[in-house]
């Protein structure tokens, strides 16, 4: 499993109907998309959950060929023509887990991305937030590693919001789910 991200952040005062409408035309052109787990189509609106007005579309990829078919295809080339290319980041995938909620429609999501302190063993570290997928809520988890900087990344689709989760919140448009049931349980080390 492979994790990957890109925020566009949009001006103050852009509108945030473009993103939605964007999303509710084109959202399902990745409903079947080959090697693809799931897609949660994200956004932050300033003022509503953030500071800032993005769209960050949150991947989690069963293979890497269609990570790559993605990257290299249409999908991400019209995000290029429609915003410029945005830098993309990607994780190694650690431990998914369906959550107590995994038959709701995600309303919300969370990215927490922490350092994994000096000193502390990754594995250890590791488990500890992928133990975090059993709260109550959770539709799914994932939790995924940067070795080049030594960050980890926890990313939780939730069926309302949870005001005492820590991280970026924001709000699920839709989610493309094509290999959900494929990706593996538990961790992967």
């Amino acid at each position: 499993m492979q994790a990957m991200q890109y925020e566009i952040t949009l001006p103050a005062d852009y509108d945030m109907e473009i993103i939605r409408k964007r999303v509710a035309t084109r959202g399902h052109l990745l409903d079947d998309f080959p090697g693809l787990g799931l897609k949660a189509y994200l956004m932050r609106e300033l003022g509503v959950d953030s500071p800032v007005n993005s769209y960050a579309p949150f991947y989690l990829w069963a293979t890497s060929d269609g990570m790559n078919s993605f990257l290299c295809g249409p999908g991400f080339q019209g995000i290029v023509d429609d915003f410029g290319r945005p830098r993309v980041r990607h994780w190694a995938g650690l431990a998914y887990a369906e959550g107590p909620a995994s038959s709701a429609v995600p309303a919300t999501a969370t990215r927490l991305c922490v350092p994994v302190p000096d000193g502390v063993e990754p594995a250890a570290f590791a488990a500890r937030e992928a133990d975090r997928a059993l709260a109550p809520g959770v539709v799914a988890s994932a939790v995924a590693i940067d070795p080049s900087r030594w960050e980890l990344v926890r990313f939780t689709l939730w069926e309302q919001a949870d005001p005492s989760e820590p991280g970026d919140r924001f709000q699920v448009l839709h989610l493309s789910q094509p290999g959900r049931a494929g990706l593996r349980s538990g961790r992967h080390w």
